[in-house]
């Protein structure tokens, strides 16, 4: 699903400019990294597409859908075809791993018998199928991000939005999670990545867009964290 901001400015009171002029187009499939320092507007674009924020000035479009002109019977569908991912992972921890993978689905409605070979699916996927019984306070933090993914596409998302994914793992665990990302890319889900994670932006190199002070100032193919004179 393709994702396009035109001209979009969001504002908060009284004068505080969160991203300003964003003009960006993400196709249906790409795998982008959204880079810059702390409130250089990274989160402010991902709320945006899941239309938790309005854009003071401009549009945004998701597939073929404006978000400002939704009703919220559209509003509804267009969030089960994005799935988000969180630094601070917001399992429930009163649900197993396989119930907070499960409980998605059943928010809205799937039929039983499809929750269960969905839910069983991810795990297997995931590599969580001997963790599926136990809380996510029992389980590694890595675990539990790969819990907050599988939770995540579940019903299968065209867009899967991660807002800092490896901000809270080791190396090791943060390149594990990122090759989660990108074999979910590969099977066709556009994926955008805000991180600071310098080592894995330049590992596993893809388009980088990075902002500054709330405005877009590169957007680069097969990008580095960092443009050379920057280093």
């Amino acid at each position: 699903m393709e994702i396009r901001f035109a001209g979009v400015t969001k504002q908060f009171p009284p004068d505080i400019v969160a991203i300003q002029d964003i003009f960006l187009t993400i196709s249906k499939g790409e795998f982008v990294y959204l880079v810059g320092p702390t409130g250089s507007g990274k989160t402010t674009i991902l709320r945006t597409v899941t239309r938790e924020l309005l854009p003071t000035k401009g549009q945004v479009t998701v597939g073929d859908v404006n978000i400002r002109k939704m009703s919220s019977y559209d509003l509804a569908y267009l969030r089960r075809d994005i799935g988000v991912v969180f630094q601070d992972f917001r399992l429930l921890p009163s649900l197993t791993v396989y119930e907070n993978i499960a409980f998605v689905q059943e928010d809205i409605g799937v039929p039983p018998a499809d929750v269960k070979k969905r839910t069983n699916d991810v795990l297997d996927r995931l590599g969580l199928w001997r963790r599926r019984f136990l809380y996510p306070e029992q389980i590694s933090g890595g675990e539990q991000q790969r819990a907050a993914i599988g939770r995540a596409i579940a019903n299968s998302p065209s867009v899967l939005l991660a807002d800092e994914p490896t901000g809270n793992l080791d190396i090791h665990t943060a390149e594990e999670i990122m090759q989660l990302l990108l074999s979910i890319n590969a099977s066709g889900t556009t994926v955008v990545v805000a991180t600071h994670n310098q080592h894995i932006v330049d590992a596993y190199k893809q388009r980088v867009v990075e902002l500054r002070k709330g405005r877009i100032v590169r957007d680069e193919k097969k990008g580095r964290y960092e443009v050379d004179g920057d280093l």
